[in-house]
């Protein structure tokens, strides 16, 4: 593309930079079938999102949550989801990541079963990165993806190697693609992320399947809030499917349950896409990060400890995840568990013995309580979360034919929300990581990095979420730490300051400059301290990038 893009082509205006080979994928017919999506969705996805606040307003009225009597019937009834395609059988490890060169090459060859190409949390939504994206996607179905690095280092696809199937995760219905007008409007970024996907590749995929089983158009469905949200994606598929003469329930999709009203709803959300549903994934980070969002203003009973003693066994998140494998597999659907952050380190032998025990036995327990496979963030972590699920599944794919508990299935309200019963405690400690990681994070995210290693863990987007809210509920409840001292605006400026000088001293003065330390933690304050909470971080943070 020879300039900015600002031609119009039937009302659809692209006015993002040149972006190499954009061309391949912004043509005139992909942008006419965006606009599409668009013109006929784009109302009803404006709708849900009113219906969002309105709901956030009678959980502030009411302090609490329970299962939806309208939709009782559904809770009730004796139906299934469509059998999972042969590509989605067996998904005993998957591998997140963006979708850069590097990382597409390193997921396929890392033997997971599945690949999280993400254009959501773990991708900085500028324009360069969800451009190329596409056409890395692209070039990795025809098999001509390589990458090579400054130092000289080569990334290609092993050409006899089993590949991991890929799942593309678009962005959630609350964002906008600032960069794309249909009728002067900006185009939803789930529309653009998932539209220009599945034009390029539906028909390339289903191509190949006779010779590659690991081929279809599958995704993963990020921050759904309730059923309404599901059935606006199953009408997106069945239209997009039409459109492109694909046969019905072709796309499959698996929702990530990382929302408190969403696990309220997974029946629902299932039985809605129920031609098109291969499972549900628990989220934790996010889940957590939404459970402060709506019950911010409930009092002392909803207030969360540190982040990192929060786990999938405290009583209200063990009994999230048991409710979703006892959902799934009473309908049929895969149930997927959470994800390994760590980032395995070859320099420091004891930590990294220790963390490989946590993500061992977090594995383990995934396996044993009836997940189907789970998510690490880092190829060297793929044998790892192997071998937990082979020593249960053997050579099954899955374990949906195991009797389904009854007390899981039985799951209250209360059992969910019992957040108090975490335990735990607001630390000193625990502010200060809030601060290091959500300032560190953001400032990665401004530069163009979505996916980014912080104290040996990979973080992506939820990090920064979890972390800026839980700030911002602390002082809401008047909180007092270990250490005596009261969780204030101030003292959250003043840690942010302080970090900002350390790591002046840390880079350098010149690698500092050169970074955006600054306006990161003009956004982290902006995000933990306002008075009004502000829904998410992305919001005000995606004008600010490049």
């Amino acid at each position: 593309m020879a300039g900015p893009q600002d031609s119009a082509l039937s009302t659809v205006t692209v006015t993002g930079i040149p972006v190499d080979r954009g061309e391949e994928v912004l043509t005139r017919e992909a942008l006419d079938f965006l606009a599409g999506l668009h013109r006929r969705f784009e109302p009803r996805r404006r709708e849900l999102l009113a219906l969002r606040h309105q709901r956030r307003r009678r959980i502030a009225e009411t302090g609490t949550l329970d299962f939806n009597p309208d939709t009782a019937a559904v809770r009730a009834g004796d139906w299934t989801v469509a059998p999972a395609p042969r590509a989605l059988q067996d998904r005993r490890v998957e591998i997140t990541g963006p979708t850069d060169r590097k990382m597409v090459v390193n997921a396929l060859n890392s033997g997971a079963k599945v690949w999280l190409a993400d254009f959501e949390d773990a991708t900085s939504p500028t324009w360069r990165n969800l451009a190329e994206g596409q056409v890395n996607l692209i070039d990795a179905f025809e098999r001509r993806i390589d990458f090579s690095t400054p130092e000289g280092k080569s990334y290609a696809l092993r050409p006899d190697a089993e590949l991991a199937t890929v799942v593309v995760r678009p962005r959630g219905w609350h964002l906008d693609e600032a960069h794309l007008l249909v009728d002067g409007e900006p185009l939803a970024g789930a529309f653009f992320d998932f539209g220009l996907y599945f034009f390029h590749n539906a028909a390339r995929l289903l191509a190949r399947g006779a010779e590659d089983p690991n081929s279809g158009p599958y995704f993963y469905l990020p921050k759904t809030e309730s059923h309404l949200e599901a059935r606006l994606w199953n009408e997106v598929f069945t239209h997009a499917q039409q459109a492109l003469g694909i046969p019905h329930g072709t796309i499959r999709a698996t929702v990530l349950i990382e929302t408190v009203t969403a696990a309220f709803e997974m029946d629902e959300i299932l039985y809605e896409l129920r031609d098109h549903a291969a499972g549900l994934n628990a989220g934790r980070w996010d889940y957590l990060f939404s459970v402060i969002k709506n019950f911010r203003d409930a009092g002392p009973r909803y207030v969360l400890p540190d982040r990192n003693s929060v786990g999938m066994t405290s009583p209200f998140m063990r009994a999230y995840a048991e409710l979703l494998v006892a959902t799934c597999h009473r309908r049929g659907a895969h149930a997927i568990g959470g994800m390994a952050a760590f980032i395995p380190s070859r320099r420091d032998p004891a930590v990294n013995a220790a963390a490989l025990e946590k993500v061992t036995a977090d594995k383990e327990r995934e396996a044993g309580s009836g997940f189907d496979g789970s998510w690490v963030a880092h190829p060297d972590l793929v044998p790892v979360c192997g071998a937990s699920f082979d020593a249960v599944l053997g050579d099954r794919p899955h374990q949906k034919d195991r009797p389904v508990d009854p007390a899981a299935a039985a799951t209250t309200a209360a059992d969910l929300l019992d957040v108090a019963g975490a335990g735990g405690s607001c630390t000193a400690a625990g502010l200060h990581n809030a601060v290091q990681v959500g300032v560190r994070y953001i400032e990665a995210w401004l530069r163009g990095l979505g996916a980014v290693g912080i104290f040996n863990m990979m973080e992506d987007a939820a990090t920064a979420e979890i972390s800026r809210s839980q700030i911002w509920q602390w002082i809401h409840n008047d909180v007092v730490l270990d250490d005596g001292a009261k969780v204030t605006p101030d003292l959250v400026r003043r840690l942010v300051a302080t970090e900002l000088a350390e790591l002046r001293a840390e880079l350098g003065e010149a690698a500092y400059a050169a970074g955006r330390w600054e306006a990161a933690a003009e956004l982290f304050e902006q995000v933990a301290l306002a008075e009004e909470f502000i829904d998410f971080l992305t919001l005000p943070g995606y004008p600010l990038l490049d």
